[in-house]
């Protein structure tokens, strides 16, 4: 079994006005420090074992429903889960 961690976020050129709002929020309570925020998605994907090629099917899946590739660019880490 696979255990996928998915990190998906808008592209740098895209305006992200939650991240926007979160940062404005930060700077009210005083935390300055704060340059930027960017807001994304994360998800989890268990995947049983299979003779298919895991990355190519994250990759695949990623493309055609969990990213928007238009404005979101995304990235994955593939961990085999050894069972007991």
């Amino acid at each position: 079994m696979y255990k996928v961690k998915v990190y998906i976020t808008l592209r740098e050129s895209v305006l992200d006005p939650q991240g926007t709002a979160v940062k404005q929020s930060l700077h009210s309570m005083t935390y300055n420090q704060v340059q930027d925020v960017r807001i994304g998605k994360y998800m989890e994907l268990s995947i049983e074992d299979t003779t298919t090629d895991v990355d190519q099917l994250v990759k695949e899946m990623c493309e055609r429903l969990l990213a928007n590739t238009v404005i979101e660019d995304y990235r994955y880490d593939i961990e085999e889960v050894v069972a007991l």
